[in-house]
């Protein structure tokens, strides 16, 4: 299978990397008020809104780790029985620090095991030598966080782990042959707003169009 692409545009990154795929369709948020770290429920309303018609069948870019919520947006369309795998240097399962239920970029794991009566288990890869736990069962929606990389290979906004990227492309292809994945999103990244310098702004772009090439033809099962 041979996914499709598409890039949610919040904070420039892509823009700022000259990251565009052939072929990927963009949609600008870049208007769109209240949605760094936490999604107020307006602007939550607007992002649906927007991606009503987009499939959770392809391949995302959904900025950084900042906006890593978005992927409950994606969860939210899937119609048959799902595992999440997350591969993440965090588990993104805390409450609200603001109380209130307010949907955030580390409670929105915790949001889709209550509100998500279809999706089973939520499988947590946060370093090399825990992709061996997968083993054969329901398709997976797969999500990815660059922050899971070192900063040789990455440059976030979030302290980060020690994968390589040969590392995490081991374990997509071990995601690949164990489960049918049903969609990908990536997120992780530096916005020259955050204080990205021209290197940060070049190794993620490099590590991003790598991911690219590798994860639109990730063979699944």
């Amino acid at each position: 299978m041979t996914f499709s692409t598409l890039l949610l545009d919040f904070s420039g990154i892509y823009l700022e990397e000259g990251f565009h795929p052939a072929g990927a369709d963009r949609i600008d948020f870049s208007g769109v008020e209240g949605t760094g770290c936490y999604c107020a429920p307006s602007a939550a309303a607007k992002i649906r809104h927007r991606l009503k018609d987009c499939p959770y069948e392809a391949l995302h870019w959904i900025d950084s780790g900042d906006y890593h919520y978005l992927t409950l947006f994606w969860l939210e369309k899937i119609s048959c029985p799902f595992d999440l795998i997350l591969i993440d240097h965090h588990p993104d399962d805390q409450p609200s620090a603001l109380g209130g239920g307010l949907l955030s970029c580390g409670g929105w794991v915790a949001d889709a095991r209550r509100s998500l009566p279809l999706m089973g288990d939520a499988l947590w890869i946060s370093n090399y030598a825990s992709f061996s736990v997968l083993r054969p069962g329901r398709p997976v929606y797969l999500s990815i966080d660059k922050d899971v990389l070192s900063p040789e290979f990455a440059r976030t906004d979030w302290d980060q782990g020690d994968m390589t990227l040969g590392q995490l492309k081991d374990c997509l292809q071990a995601v690949a042959a164990s489960r049918e994945i049903l969609g990908i999103d990536v997120c992780g990244g530096l916005s020259l707003s955050k204080g990205a310098c021209g290197k940060d702004v070049e190794i993620n772009r490099r590590t991003d169009e790598e991911l690219q090439a590798f994860l639109v033809s990730l063979r699944t099962i």
